[in-house]
């Protein structure tokens, strides 16, 4: 993915504030709306398949190894001094959770990977026990203690002869041992976790395992209680885990959980769990083969800052490399995803900041990524790139392979997979690639209720973005009671009925959640809401019916369905209106196509707003259809449809009017029939976006 320069960013950002002040009325044939100049980070993400080229391993292995000695060495060589330590490095503040622990990794598996003690004439272990005593003093745990355990465990198991603990002072070593304590966030004799979510059980697993075979605890009992409650969802026969039980958190942790459970257990010797994680993470892989897409990019939904995305991938492709039995498809195919996956993150490293671009324009606005963790979020991409680097091509040579495709070929698929289908809340998602379409629609619960990317939405379909971690009606409406809740049919549902073909899903919610309440939390409003998404072609039709228990009165009604594209038309065709979001090729058409009750439609320009950043670039249009003051009747069903339709501008497939043989090329458009209309387009934000 390519992303605009500076200048446009700022001419967008310009633009678009402009465009929030403004109200139009097309009195011509189609509305215009640019919303800025931002080049391909709006644009396509799903691209027509082209023949690939060959990766020869050995040229790879090569470029790889030069990046890391040389990104590697610009962050080592900036540090001029650890005591006291800098606030930043490489211009980046160096003060976030694990932001030392990450770099002790990356320099212990620097050290094993390069066989190298030195870095830009530095001492690395004599670096490494210094920043060990800077984690400890802000307090460090989980991911910066699992990271220190690591960086201990690259210099060999054997402390006798470990290169870092030899050259530690008895006080630096005591102090090495705390840092490593698994009880700094897992209370031992309640079993559980310090307020943390579930996959950190995965953390003090691993720390634990690693204390043990390093004889830094030789307590078996501590170690086999550690793992056995860590392991307890899969060992109860789940093939899913649940990062919030029982809420239905379900994303690219359950994967990562059972990678660091099956690892630790290893490390342990512990068969038995390995045996009852076995299953788990041969569907896993199955499903995160289904979810990846071409450029490497893995799960869509949930706490995934994009470049962690592509990381998994990396980490997921070593871990096959080393266990065939679990690789949904063949080794060469993995490499072409991790190459993939690879291909984007160089993209994405900036080589005049030595960092990934976490922050630019359009990128994301979690809670938990702020700037004190930039440095920590680079530092962290380069260790598991080492790491993950190292494992792979080694796995690639056992098994003779020289060359790889560019990109994976994946195949067409239409399947939905529960993640709980038993009693109460169900969860799980669905997931369609057909030719160049490909989105995913996730039924889970993210940490309060409604967040925008936990909720049903088709994440992948041209032109359609999730704004992250917002409560905001993502393709779900809200509805504004007159009791004053906003509530809203997301996070699971109470029924799920997947199509036998995959083209299609059900679901129903009597339930519903209040938008922002704590996760988990459900009401009964005297509302049913059922609602049918249909993939028909490359349009997606969403029906819902609305059922009342007793006179109900929705003052608001509204959703937005957010989008990368750049440009909005509005048109009418053949009596019906038709909102047209266009970027680079990209078409995405929405339609009412049918409503009991009145709507209005608007359009939203983000700028550099919140709800402007997406996982993996900007959405800088919101298209919002509202209704208000919708009365319903006991027993007297209301319905609407929305169908979104995607296509591409060199696209051969008739789509949405559009017949390429009347275009005078195969690869252009028809000219549509369009009447003169007004529409009202109102650009102004909402109130309740969070």
């Amino acid at each position: 993915m390519t992303r605009a320069d500076p200048s446009r960013r700022v001419l967008a950002a310009v633009f678009c504030s402009f465009l929030r002040k403004a109200r139009f009325r097309a009195a011509r044939r189609v509305v215009l709306i640019l919303c800025g100049l931002l080049g391909a980070s709006c644009g396509t993400f799903a691209q027509n398949r082209t023949a690939t080229s060959q990766v020869d391993v050995s040229d790879f292995n090569r470029q790889v190894r030069n990046f890391l000695q040389s990104e590697v060495t610009a962050h080592v060589a900036d540090i001029k001094v650890l005591d006291p330590p800098p606030d930043r490095v490489v211009g980046a503040l160096t003060t976030g959770e694990f932001s030392w622990g990450s770099f002790m990794r990356t320099l212990g598996v620097y050290s094993e990977c390069f066989g190298t003690r030195t870095i830009a004439d530095r001492d690395i272990p004599e670096m490494i026990g210094k920043m060990a005593q800077i984690e400890l003093s802000h307090r460090g745990k989980t991911w910066g203690q699992l990271y220190a355990a690591m960086a201990l465990q690259s210099f060999g198991t054997d402390l006798n002869r470990n290169t870092l603990w030899q050259n530690l002072t008895p006080e630096e070593r005591q102090s090495y041992r705390t840092l490593l304590d698994p009880g700094r966030f897992y209370d031992e004799k309640t079993h559980t976790l310090i307020h943390l979510p579930e996959n950190y059980f995965g953390v003090a697993a691993r720390i634990a395992a690693i204390d043990y075979q390093l004889g830094l605890n030789s307590n078996r009992t501590t170690l086999d209680d550690l793992l056995n409650r860590s392991a307890q969802q899969f060992t109860d026969g789940a093939l899913f885990a649940d990062d919030a039980l029982p809420t239905g958190r379900y994303d690219r942790y359950s994967n990562e959980y059972a990678r660091a459970i099956y690892d630790a257990a290893e490390l342990a010797d512990r068969q038995d769990i390995m045996k009852a994680v076995a299953p788990s993470l041969k569907e896993q892989m199955k499903l995160w083969w289904d979810l990846l897409s071409e450029d490497g990019y893995g799960y869509s939904w949930g706490r995934s800052l994009g470049a962690i995305s592509y990381m998994d991938t990396l980490e997921i492709a070593s871990f096959l490399g080393v266990h065939p039995e679990f690789r949904p498809a063949p080794l060469a195919q993995l490499a072409a995803a991790y190459f993939a996956a690879w291909t984007w993150l160089r993209n994405d490293f900036s080589a005049q900041t030595h960092l990934l671009s976490v922050f630019t324009f359009g990128r994301g606005d979690y809670s938990y990524i702020t700037k004190e963790r930039e440095w920590q979020q680079t530092t962290t991409f380069l260790a598991k790139a080492i790491a993950s680097h190292q494992r792979f091509i080694e796995a690639l040579d056992r098994e003779g392979v020289k060359s790889f495709p560019a990109r994976p070929s994946l195949g067409d698929i239409a399947r939905f997979r529960y993640f709980r289908n038993g009693p109460g809340r169900k969860f799980g998602v669905w997931v369609v690639r057909q030719r160049n379409l490909h989105f995913v629609m996730p039924f889970v619960t993210g940490p309060k209720a409604a967040t925008s990317d936990y909720e049903p939405g088709p994440d992948g379909f041209p032109g359609f973005a999730f704004p992250v971690e917002k409560l905001y009606p993502c393709l779900v409406p809200f509805l504004e009671l007159e009791d004053g809740r906003t509530i809203a049919a997301v996070d699971g549902a109470d029924d799920i009925k997947p199509a036998a073909d995959g083209k299609s899903v059900t679901a129903v919610w009597n339930r519903w959640v209040v938008v922002g309440d704590k996760a988990g939390v459900l009401v009964d409003p005297g509302l049913v809401s059922e609602v049918t998404w249909t993939l028909q072609g490359t349009s997606l039709h969403r029906l819902e019916s609305l059922t009342a228990s007793k006179p109900l009165r929705i003052l608001r009604l509204w959703l937005a369905i957010p989008s990368r594209n750049s440009h909005l038309e509005t048109l009418e065709l053949n009596g019906t209106r038709i909102d047209r979001l266009t970027s680079d090729g990209t078409i995405l058409d929405v339609q009412v196509k049918h409503s009991d009750w009145p709507v209005q439609i608007s359009a939203y320009a983000t700028g550099d707003d919140s709800l402007g950043r997406g996982d993996r670039g900007a959405i800088p249009l919101h298209l919002v259809i509202e209704s208000r003051n919708i009365s319903l009747r006991p027993e007297a069903p209301e319905k609407w449809e929305i169908t979104l339709s995607a296509h591409y501008s060199n696209s051969s497939t008739t789509i949405s009017g559009f017949d390429p043989s009347r275009s005078g090329g195969p690869h252009v458009p028809a000219p549509l029939e369009v009447k003169t209309c007004i529409f009202p387009i109102r650009l102004r934000p909402y109130t309740n976006c969070r």
